[in-house]
């Protein structure tokens, strides 16, 4: 369980990280800048300490395919993105993927 939750953390950081690059102003900003390279950082650490309990596959589908579906969801709300239905279709599809993926793990 302790695994899944430094995993989480590694999608929390990334996620993070991500939200922060328009902020960023093309790396302008020294704050956002920082935040961003340190937070992408602390989730390549963690996703270190995770490759040691689960098959990459698993840790991969599940750190990108979260990611993106948060960053969306993120997206819409704080930068007012608009997502189409098309766009709510293909995230609901990433969730069903990374949930066969950790369901069916070697």
């Amino acid at each position: 369980m302790v695994i899944y939750i430094t995993l989480f953390a590694a999608v929390g950081f990334e996620v993070a990280g991500t939200m922060l690059l328009p902020l960023t102003q093309n790396f302008s900003k020294p704050l956002p800048s920082t935040l961003l390279i340190l937070f992408y950082g602390f989730s390549f650490y963690l996703l270190a300490l995770v490759t040691g309990k689960l098959p990459l596959p698993v840790i991969y589908a599940s750190w990108a395919g979260l990611g993106v579906f948060s960053v969306a969801i993120l997206s819409s709300i704080f930068y007012r993105q608009a997502l189409n239905w098309q766009s709510v279709a293909g995230l609901f599809l990433i969730v069903v993927g990374v949930t066969i993926v950790n369901v069916y793990k070697t």
